[in-house]
């Protein structure tokens, strides 16, 4: 048996779709929330942490990069984003307009990341070809 890593992309790009999902998710609840008050809103910082990752190597190749990624750290953890911040009277900080372009932003990045893992599999099945 060989030691490989060709699947280290894929499970990097699944890493990124399973927290843009939640991030989904987390958008769509803020929404829903609007107008309850006291509703603080949430967000999630998957992003931040695959960059910190990413950065801890930062003369190596990007392939480099993806062998030397732990995997564990890459623990996507939800937030309530700016907590003491309100501009409303009822204490909640969630403006219905931002939260539905970070949205349709955030359904264009899962759109991409599906399709990246999707060329990625094209790719492994035209090598076994």
């Amino acid at each position: 048996m060989f030691n490989s890593n060709i699947f280290n992309y894929i499970n990097v790009l699944d890493r990124a779709a399973d927290a843009s999902w939640k991030r989904n998710e987390l958008l769509s609840n803020n929404i829903a929330n609007a107008t309850t008050p006291g509703y603080k809103r949430q967000d999630i910082d998957f992003e931040e942490q695959l960059a910190r990752a990413m950065r801890r190597s930062r003369f190596q190749t990007l392939d480099t990069k993806i062998d030397n990624l732990n995997m564990s750290r890459l623990r996507p953890k939800v937030y309530n984003d700016s907590t003491n911040f309100s501009y409303r009277l009822d204490k909640n900080n969630v403006d219905a307009d931002t939260e539905g372009v970070k949205l349709a932003a955030n359904q264009l990045k899962y759109n991409g990341l599906i399709t990246a893992i999707n060329q990625e599999f094209g790719n492994l099945k035209m090598v076994m070809r």
